[in-house]
C-alpha cells in the first residue's frame, strides 16, 4: 500500500519482490475478494441514507438562498460556487442510489436519484446506463471503459494541434473538468443514443426532464435573482463547479503513476480492474463524510451493493487479505500535482507513463510497477 503525502512517497508495509503483484490477481475470482466483507458491510439503513440526502439538500438550499438573497453579484457568484460543491455531494449520493445500494425499491431509487441529479443537470437513466455497465463492468480496460483513458504517445502525435491542446487541458489539474464536460456529459449523455431501441423512450424522457428543470430553474433565477447574474450563479456556476469536482474525483480514483490501464484482454481481469485499478484517497473525517466516502473506492468497485456509509468498514475488512494490492494516499495539492504531471500519456504495451515533454523530446517514460 503506497501513501503520497505532499511530495513524499512511502510504503506503509514492506512490499514483496513482485510489488505490486496485480498479475497474481488474474487467478483470483471477484467472489473470493467479496467473501472478506462481513455481513455488516451490506446492512442498509434507510434513515442513514435519507439523512445523508437531507444534509446535501440543506447545504444546497442554503447556498441557493444566498444566491437569491444577496444583492452583490460577487456574493451571488460565491454562493453559486458553494452550491456547486453541494451539487457534487448530491450527485455522489445519487450515484449510490443508481447502483441499488441504498433502497430495495427501484421506483424509490429512480425518483430520489433523478431528483438528486437534477441540480447537476445529469440524466439519471443515461448516466446509470454508462456508469454501471461500462465503467464498472470493465474498469480500466480501455477499449470499453473510456473514462479517463489516456492517449498513447503515437495517438497523441497523430492528433491535430487543436486536439492535442484540448487533451492537454483535460490532463491539467486546473482544467480537468473539460474531460467530464465533453466526453461524459455531452457525448455520453446529451448526444448518446442507446443501441437498445426499447430503452430510447425512457432515455429521451430523462433528457427532456433535465432540460425542463434547467429552463424552469433558469427562468426563476432570472426573475428573482437579478437577471443573468442570477442565472449564472444559480445554474451555470454550480454546474461548472460540479463538473470540475467530479472530473477530478474520478480521475484520482483510477489514475496514479503505479496503477495500470489495459488494452489486452489477456492481461486484464475483473478482479484486477476492480481491486488494483481503484485507489483510496484519504482526507479528514469531515470531507470523507460530506463526500459520502466515495474516495474509499476499491470496496465500492468490488461490490457496488455496499452502501456508502459502510465503505470504511468494508475497507477495514479488505486490508488484511488484499490491502497490498491497493494504493492509498493522502489528498493534497502536491500529491494531485504529482499525479497529473506524471500521468499524461500511456504506452499500453510496456505499461509506461510518459510526460508530454518526454514525448516531444524522445525521452523514456516511467514504467508502471508490476
Amino acid at each position: 500500500m503506497t501513501f503520497l503525502s505532499g511530495s513524499a512517497v512511502r510504503a506503509s508495509r514492506q512490499p514483496g519482490p513482485a510489488w505490486p503483484p496485480y498479475g497474481a490477481l488474474r487467478s483470483v475470482k471477484l467472489a473470493e475478494v467479496r467473501a472478506v466483507f462481513s455481513p455488516e458491510c451490506y446492512r442498509r439503513s434507510t434513515g442513514r441514507a435519507l439523512g445523508g440526502f437531507g444534509v446535501d439538500v440543506v447545504l444546497y438550499g442554503a447556498a441557493l438562498a444566498g444566491v437569491f438573497a444577496a444583492e452583490n453579484p460577487l456574493v451571488q457568484l460565491g454562493c453559486g460556487v458553494l452550491a456547486g460543491v453541494a451539487v457534487a455531494f448530491l450527485f455522489v449520493w445519487a450515484h449510490d442510489v443508481a447502483h441499488g445500494a441504498l433502497f430495495s425499491s427501484s421506483a424509490v431509487a429512480e425518483v430520489l436519484g433523478t431528483a438528486a441529479m437534477l441540480p447537476s443537470l445529469q440524466m439519471y437513466r443515461l448516466w446509470a446506463y454508462g456508469h454501471n455497465k461500462v465503467h464498472h463492468g470493465f474498469t480500466s480496460f480501455s477499449p470499453i471503459d473510456w473514462i479517463w483513458r489516456p492517449l498513447t504517445p503515437a495517438e497523441y502525435r497523430a492528433r491535430s494541434r487543436w486536439q492535442r491542446a484540448v487533451y492537454r487541458l483535460e490532463r491539467h489539474p486546473a482544467t480537468c473538468g473539460l474531460h467530464y464536460l465533453i466526453r461524459v456529459w455531452w457525448k455520453g449523455m446529451v448526444r448518446f443514443r442507446p443501441p437498445d431501441r426499447r430503452r430510447r423512450a425512457g432515455y429521451r424522457w430523462s433528457k427532456l426532464g433535465t432540460l425542463a428543470f434547467a429552463v424552469v430553474f433558469s427562468a426563476v433565477a432570472y426573475r428573482n435573482a437579478s437577471g443573468w447574474v442570477g442565472v449564472a450563479a444559480a445554474v451555470v456556476v454550480p454546474f461548472l463547479v460540479f463538473t470540475y469536482v467530479i472530473a477530478l474525483v474520478v480521475y484520482l480514483h483510477h489514475t496514479h503513476p503505479d496503477v495500470p490501464f489495459f488494452t489486452d484482454r489477456r492481461e486484464w481481469g475483473a478482479t484486477i480492474g476492480q481491486l488494483a485499478c481503484s485507489t483510496v484517497v484519504r482526507s479528514n473525517a469531515l470531507v470523507e463524510r460530506l463526500t459520502h466516502n466515495i474516495l474509499i473506492h476499491p470496496p465500492h468497485h468490488i461490490d457496488t451493493r455496499i452502501p456508502y456509509y459502510n465503505l470504511p468498514r468494508a475497507y477495514a475488512d479488505l486490508v488484511p487479505a488484499f490491502g497490498h494490492h491497493v494504493y492509498e494516499y493522502r489528498l493534497g495539492w502536491s500529491a494531485v500535482r504529482r499525479i497529473f504531471s506524471q500521468c499524461q500519456l500511456y504506452d499500453f504495451d510496456t505499461h509506461t507513463w510518459h510526460r508530454f515533454a518526454e514525448v516531444e523530446r524522445g525521452k523514456r517514460g516511467r514504467r508502471t510497477r508490476r
